[in-house]
């Protein structure tokens, strides 16, 4: 089968978030409610500073309320969200006042730590904030003063939240309603990121103290059965974001770190790069072969190294010679870069795995740098 060419970055194609969805099916039905009449499109205003207008697939009209619903296009930038079907229902309140609730497939909030109260629908601020404006502008539009009640539902949230971390975070039942653009920027980080800040919160104000921090879910799993004390709020998946993750817990005043991961990523943040994308710096393998001389390997040890392709393979390298202590090294400085990074503050230790689960090495609770051991590169 033939490959696809990659696009480039700038001529990718910009989606919208569940947020902006959600807002312009509430808008809809509101219309709808209001005059009597089907609506086939839905003009919103972003949270960016420009309109957009989303086409309504159905307009329903049941039980002395409306649904609208509309598919969400992620533009360039498909997540697990992206073609689900969101759907606003409105109808008049006995009280006064814009009544916004999550229906099926939109997750409710079981735990604190979430810039969302616990017990209530998991449609984030900005989005809340979008649909009572949205709501209220109509309103105003057509002299309106009685109450509303909204109700947003992704009829397969459920089965997509599987797809994110939102059980993790305590959000069950279904995904959330995000957004704070209104749009989707295609290999954007923000959701990601976002992702971790919750994490982290969610962590804190279940009372971690110790958090054990992993480039992805393999490595979670192995991190896991490293520290089965620790609950499972404490596992938090950091990506590429090292420096940004370690900052934040930092900034929330958690104490100790554990970082769990592999040789590739943690080859990079051994020699001080903090967002290790593939993409974002290479191998340093001159860096690793001087950790291997400092470890007592052979000369020709080392010229092999220089020219090995990738990490793994360096730690093959090293496995297979004997020379274990290398990787205690590389978790060393795994850590003394990271308290670098973020000028002290944490606890750090670093564990390091292959790929098929065996711990290679790990050096434990180092709160300061060793500057005779700290190698630089």
């Amino acid at each position: 089968m033939e490959r696809k060419p990659k696009k480039d970055p700038k001529d990718m194609r910009h989606g919208y978030t569940t947020g902006a969805c959600a807002t312009a099916v509430t808008k809809a039905a509101l219309l709808a409610l209001i005059t009597n009449e089907e609506q086939e499109t839905s003009t919103i205003h972003l949270p960016i500073g420009r309109d957009a207008t989303f086409t309504i697939e159905k307009c329903l009209f049941e039980n002395n309320a409306v649904s609208c619903e509309t598919i969400k296009d992620a533009g360039d930038d498909p997540d697990a969200t992206h073609q689900a079907l969101i759907v606003g229902t409105v109808s008049w309140a006995e009280t006064p006042g814009i009544h916004l609730d999550g229906g099926i497939g939109v997750g409710r909030v079981t735990k604190p730590g979430l810039p969302v109260p616990v017990g209530e629908a998991a449609i984030n601020p900005v989005p809340r904030k979008m649909i009572h404006s949205t709501v209220q502008g109509v309103l105003d539009e057509f002299q309106i003063t009685r109450g509303v009640n909204v109700v947003i539902s992704v009829p397969k949230g459920e089965e997509i939240a599987k797809k994110t971390l939102n059980g993790r975070l305590g959000i069950l039942g279904g995904i959330s309603i995000l957004g704070t653009r209104g749009t989707v920027v295609p290999f954007s980080s923000s959701a990601y990121m976002a992702s971790i800040v919750q994490a982290i919160s969610v962590a804190k104000e279940a009372g971690c103290e110790h958090l054990v921090v992993t480039t992805g879910g393999r490595s979670e799993k192995f991190g896991m059965k490293q520290y089965p004390h620790l609950p499972e709020e404490a596992f938090v998946e950091m990506g590429d974001f090292v420096g940004f993750t370690l900052k934040h817990c930092k900034r929330l005043g958690i104490k100790q770190v554990s970082l769990v991961g592999m040789m590739g990523k943690f080859s990079k943040v051994s020699q001080g790069v903090m967002m290790v994308h593939s993409k974002s710096a290479p191998i340093d393998f001159n860096f690793l072969a001087q950790l291997a001389e400092d470890v007592g390997a052979d000369s020709d040890t080392i010229a092999e190294i220089r020219e090995a392709n990738t990490a793994s393979q360096v730690g093959e390298i090293m496995m297979e010679k004997g020379y274990e202590s290398f990787f205690h090294r590389l978790c060393e400085a795994c850590c003394y870069s990271s308290i670098h990074h973020i000028k002290g503050g944490l606890t750090l230790s670093t564990s390091i795995y292959s790929m098929q689960g065996q711990l290679l090495g790990r050096a434990d609770d180092i709160a300061s740098i060793d500057e005779i051991n700290w190698n630089r590169g």
